[in-house]
């Protein structure tokens, strides 16, 4: 709870950081190309940096990991809270390299908090602790675009920066009281090691050989890559259409979603079938999130159909952590989960990139004119400003349901939890967490498991 109070903290910091940058990029021009753009300067470092990040973390103790993240985002906000106060105000350009540095510092924090909460949970609580972290980071989408809108109207971005760097302090805080059991060096840290760039490619090799987890996460990378091609252009079609107010509340609602899916999750513990729980909650939400908020009109529908979309993106996120927790060897999950985040977000700029511009050159244009696909997808969406945007919206969806028929269809992800055993977690932490239960309960759980 100290870790995630603190992870909490700081994720509404940053949600409230994120939302003043969307508002910032969007006054230079009100262009779909210019907030993709800001998007991709976030995911592209986090997915090219997750491999390396997570050889790194495999190298030294967890809490140490979250520490260099949380320093990280000290050191980029703090370099802009001190060209926007000491330099004569911030440029909009600047925002896209300090979001660059952002990246960089959450692709150390998302492996390194994944690794981390088996060290602090026992094995059947994992589902329940992915699913808090989870919400957390929703609960962050609800306050975040509230109170980032209300400080950007009355104060400007300089309180917001204040506001982010006090959430970093706050999370760095929690990481340095907490005590994480059976959390130390890796053994061997002293003698001479590979390079960093080796064992990176080491816990991708460790991936692919696991034929389940070399097809799940090969999925996860084509889901991505439709699903954020028609995510991309939500918060710019919401802007034309609607205005700040109105993507104010959609994000809101994706935030209500998330701690909805999060909540459940902590109180369920995820499907009994993991692999099978992931594919038909990617069913649900693309034709949810993607399919029917491209078909909705107004911001209620838009509401609506997205928070059902985030619930279901909680469940799936949690299975997934959960399975490569309880499948992958403690001492190999950093570099895992740096593979993982790599191969299933790199499709995620590759679509952003393509997003922004196809939206403004051409899906755009076309609705306006009633030609290319709007001879068909006219009736559809109209040709009112950002019908185009809600016609890509709507095209990647049916892609994404194609691509979760193909995971149900494939045995080695519909069936990961019976094909790949869990590895032995028979540790010390179990002992040092439950001091109450002792060694005895140790061995009952054991007993228990061995019986499974």
């Amino acid at each position: 709870m100290l870790v995630w109070s603190g992870q909490a903290v700081s994720l509404v910091g940053s949600a409230v950081l994120r939302f003043a940058f969307i508002i910032e990029v969007w006054s230079t021009g009100e262009q779909a190309t210019a907030v993709t753009a800001l998007s991709l300067c976030a995911v592209l470092p986090q997915a090219l940096f997750s491999p390396f990040a997570g050889a790194i973390i495999d190298r030294i103790r967890k809490r140490s990991a979250l520490q260099i993240a949380d320093a990280g985002g000290i050191l980029a906000v703090g370099l802009l809270a001190l060209v926007h106060f000491f330099g004569g105000g911030l440029e909009p350009w600047q925002v896209y390299p300090a979001t660059v540095l952002l990246g960089i510092s959450a692709a150390f924090q998302l492996p390194a908090l994944t690794a981390a909460v088996p060290l602090l949970v026992r094995k059947d609580q994992l589902g329940r602790a992915n699913g808090l972290l989870a919400g957390a980071r929703s609960a962050a989408g609800i306050c975040g675009p509230a109170l980032g809108g209300i400080m950007v109207a009355l104060t400007g971005i300089g309180a917001v920066l204040v506001v982010d760097l006090v959430s970093y302090a706050f999370a760095l805080i929690g990481v340095r009281v907490v005590r994480m059991r059976g959390d130390k060096v890796p053994e061997g840290a002293g003698a001479p090691r590979t390079k960093i760039t080796a064992e990176a490619v080491e816990g991708m090799r460790y991936l692919f050989r696991q034929a389940s987890l070399r097809d799940m996460t090969v999925n996860f990378c084509t889901v991505n890559l439709v699903m954020v091609f028609g995510f991309a252009v939500v918060q710019p079609m919401v802007l034309v259409k609607s205005g700040d107010g109105a993507l104010a509340a959609v994000n809101s609602a994706i935030g209500v979603g998330g701690v909805v899916g999060g909540l459940a999750m902590a109180a369920w513990g995820g499907p009994r079938n993991r692999g099978r729980g992931m594919m038909l909650g990617v069913l649900g939400m693309c034709l949810a999130a993607q399919i029917g908020t491209s078909l909705v009109g107004g911001v209620a529908g838009w509401c609506a159909a997205l928070l059902v979309g985030a619930v279901l993106m909680t469940v799936v996120n949690a299975s997934m952590q959960s399975i490569v927790q309880t499948k992958v060897p403690h001492e190999w999950q950093g570099r895992v989960f740096g593979a993982v985040m790599f191969l299933s977000q790199i499709s995620g700029p590759l679509a952003m990139a393509f997003s922004g511009p196809l939206a403004d050159g051409v899906f755009e244009p076309q609705a306006a004119d009633g030609t290319g696909v709007f001879v068909l997808l006219g009736p559809l969406f109209g040709d009112a400003p950002g019908s185009g945007m809600a016609a890509m919206l709507f095209l990647a969806g049916v892609a994404g349901v194609a691509v979760a028929l193909w995971g149900l269809a494939s045995r080695s992800i519909r069936d990961i939890d019976v094909l790949l055993p869990d590895i032995d977690t028979d540790t010390d932490t179990d002992t040092d967490a439950h001091a109450d239960g002792g060694t005895q309960r140790k061995g009952g759980e054991k007993d228990d498991a061995v019986r499974a």
